[in-house]
């Protein structure tokens, strides 16, 4: 079993000591591993049996948690509860969720999404502790109803989110309705995680364009874009592109020279969006194939590749290795909070080497990662709005050391 870092600690020592409450821990920061070894302590110091629901926004995010979590409790029968493939027991049948929990003998886990709760919820079971992860999710009005109930009728129940959403009206739920939602029990600033090594900073790069973007012409205008900035910017081995819908991204792809372009430079090119599913090198492949290959070739520091995506990357998926992103569209505070998540993430060797004595801890320029590129292409009628809120968000959670907070008004 791997060793807590000590900011992974005060969240389990806070939820060792509160039944109910928020973890405000930022992206990158290990929220699964708090998880896992509350769970794991209690499956290992419960006689009996205990039942843990683990939440999660999407499907894959639900199969990669559920992966992190077996790789180290081994002494609990596992069932999924929503509309994916998995190899484990599935249903979203209420009667059959509730006859899996009582004639399985033992601890109990259920790996579900907000959308499939509601079943869990049907099923009328006793739930001991559930963990809500990206919980910002649970606020929306078609998942609130389940959240409030296992919120009241869980034993333990906890938050879990690098990106609170609070209301200031009393028509829509909110995170700051202690109620349901707890205090925060655990808040963890993002400059403590810089400092001990866990993330780097982010670093924006704004690139002007003296051009207007027109819609008609939106895909050979981003092929473009993204050409100029692969090619000719630094740090970009493995880059995550955030595109600015489906349509446009297919139309790139398909219509540009921007694959063959790229692939001549010595580039792999992944994509995946919730309509049409996962490729690699335009031939389509499953999800499972898509995010070992991703895996692999994160860890491969020789390896370049480029991974294409609309609002599917953006919450919990690990997209280990990636040096920089190109943020091709505007996104909310928490869209954007969670898309930079993805680069910041600490290049596995200055990790090695800060173990092994041989690196300080926040000794940035003697990383050979030192910090997490963010491109914002901003042409003459659009992007600006992107770049200041982008800088505004950095500001607010990586120099204030704050949360960012999204706030419904309406």
């Amino acid at each position: 079993m791997f060793q807590l870092r000590p900011h992974q600690q005060r969240g389990l020592d806070a939820m060792f000591k509160h039944l109910k409450g928020q973890l405000i821990m930022p992206t990158g920061a290990g929220k699964t591993p708090t998880m896992i070894f509350d769970a794991k302590n209690q499956f290992d110091n419960h006689y009996g049996e205990t039942l843990i629901v683990v939440v999660a926004p999407r499907i894959l995010l639900a199969e990669q948690l559920s992966s992190e979590f077996l790789e180290f409790i081994t002494n609990a029968s596992v069932m999924h509860v929503h509309t994916g493939e998995t190899h484990h027991y599935r249903t979203t049948n209420p009667s059959a969720i509730r006859s899996w929990v009582y004639k399985t003998r033992g601890h109990k886990m259920i790996f579900t999404t907000y959308n499939s709760l509601l079943r869990i919820q049907q099923a009328d079971i006793h739930v001991n502790t559930i963990y809500f992860d990206e919980a910002h999710n649970s606020v929306k009005k078609t998942f609130f109803e389940s959240t409030e109930y296992f919120s009241q009728n869980a034993d333990r129940c906890y938050f879990f989110t690098a990106t609170p959403k609070h209301s200031a009206t009393i028509s829509k739920p909110g995170m700051n309705d202690s109620n349901v939602y707890g205090q925060v029990i655990c808040n963890i600033p993002a400059p403590e995680l810089v400092e001990n090594g866990t993330i780097l900073p982010p670093k924006v790069s704004v690139q002007k364009i003296d051009t207007v973007r027109d819609k008609d012409y939106g895909a050979e205008r981003d092929c473009m874009t993204l050409l100029d900035t692969i090619l000719n910017e630094d740090h970009m081995n493995k880059v995550l592109v955030a595109a600015p819908n489906t349509k446009v991204l297919m139309r790139m792809l398909a219509e540009t020279e921007f694959m063959s372009e790229v692939q001549s430079y010595g580039y792999d090119v992944l994509w995946i969006t919730a309509k049409y599913g996962a490729f690699i090198n335009n031939k389509k492949v499953s999800r499972e194939v898509f995010f070992d290959t991703l895996t692999q070739w994160g860890k491969d520091t020789d390896k370049k590749f480029i991974l294409l995506h609309y609002s599917i990357l953006s919450e919990g998926i690990n997209c280990p290795g990636l040096t920089s992103c190109i943020m091709m569209r505007n996104m909310d505070v928490i869209q954007m909070c969670q898309t930079i998540g993805r680069v910041i993430r600490i290049d596995p060797r200055d990790s090695a080497r800060i173990r092994a004595g041989e690196l300080i801890s926040g000794d940035l320029q003697n990383y050979s990662k030192a910090f997490g590129m963010i491109h914002v292409p901003v042409y003459a009628n659009t992007g600006i709005a992107t770049s200041r809120r982008l800088q505004e968000v950095v500001d607010t959670v990586f120099v204030k050391g704050d949360a960012a907070v999204s706030v419904v008004k309406r």
